[in-house]
């Protein structure tokens, strides 16, 4: 059985045999769980992403809304990724959100592009905070400016950066921890307030 393919498994699941999708589950579980688990570092909120990717799994191949776009796992891994993100947008609306590791960041310009669901006129706005902030990024060094653009724009972790970078994570939280203070400086020098 284990030398069946992921689209062979999947096709038995949909044609009913329940005893397919737990290998599949079986087969990819380590490498799903790792990659959410390093994303979060956290064991418990990990156990919890995983359970609902898998559970979000099951709905789509029920509802046989999965189409075979290539390798499985990678398409498991895109919805694990999308519910992380969900995950800290639901939690920057209750909590500040801080991009650094540091608790004592009273304020971050980040903080308003954070997502929440926008109408029309505030993903106008926040394209405008986002303009303004790619305007204000060519004052930085240039490692800084990529540190920045990776993490802010690109949703990177600090781990992918610092892989993405060839540096190391300290080097890395240090780069975006001095781009924001002088973010924060040309923002005073510029009177430029990002606001919604």
């Amino acid at each position: 059985m284990k030398t069946k393919t992921d689209s062979w498994l999947i096709s038995e699941y949909r044609n009913g045999n329940e005893k397919t999708l737990s290998i599949l589950i079986e087969r990819h579980q380590k490498d799903l769980f790792s990659f959410i688990f390093y994303k979060l570092m956290d064991e418990d909120l990990a156990n919890d992403i995983f359970q609902d990717t898998f559970m979000k799994i099951i709905v789509t191949l029920k509802e046989g809304r999965y189409n075979e776009e290539g390798k499985f796992i990678l398409w498991a891994k895109r919805i694990a990724h999308n519910l992380i993100i969900d995950h800290y947008r639901l939690k920057s609306k209750h909590i500040k959100v801080s991009e650094t590791s540091y608790e004592n960041d009273e304020f971050s310009i980040f903080d308003l592009i954070s997502g929440k669901e926008e109408n029309i006129e505030e993903r106008l706005i926040s394209q405008q905070i986002q303009d303004d902030l790619m305007k204000m990024l060519i004052f930085l060094p240039q490692n800084q400016q990529e540190v920045i653009k990776l993490r802010f724009f690109d949703g990177l972790s600090f781990k992918e950066i610092a892989d993405q970078t060839e540096t190391s994570i300290n080097t890395t939280l240090g780069r975006v921890r001095y781009a924001l203070i002088n973010l924060r400086k040309i923002m005073e020098e510029h009177n430029i307030i990002l606001t919604r």
